[in-house]
């Protein structure tokens, strides 16, 4: 039940609003909005990839790729806060 909830919020409240913002917004900051949104995505599937790509050409021990890509995913996290509260 809380995740079809949390699922009702983001489909029918946030994702209306976010459209709603990058319709007011000028060509300049939807560029930026754009970017953040890209790099909020790059950061999470390169932590993703760090973590499950097995062939992955990094010399590093498995605990310490865990580790690199939960930073990752945890930072990727943290800009999407960022920019979430930036753009209300």
């Amino acid at each position: 039940f809380i995740l079809s909830a949390n699922y009702y919020s983001i489909s029918r409240v946030m994702i209306p609003n976010l459209v709603d913002n990058m319709k007011k917004k000028s060509p300049k900051e939807r560029f930026l909005l754009v970017i953040g949104l890209l790099f909020f995505l790059v950061y999470l599937v390169l932590g993703l990839a760090v973590i499950f790509w097995k062939e992955l050409p990094l010399a590093m021990e498995f605990k310490y790729r865990i580790a690199l890509g939960v930073l990752l995913i945890v930072y990727s996290i943290i800009r999407f806060q960022r920019f979430y509260n930036s753009n209300k």
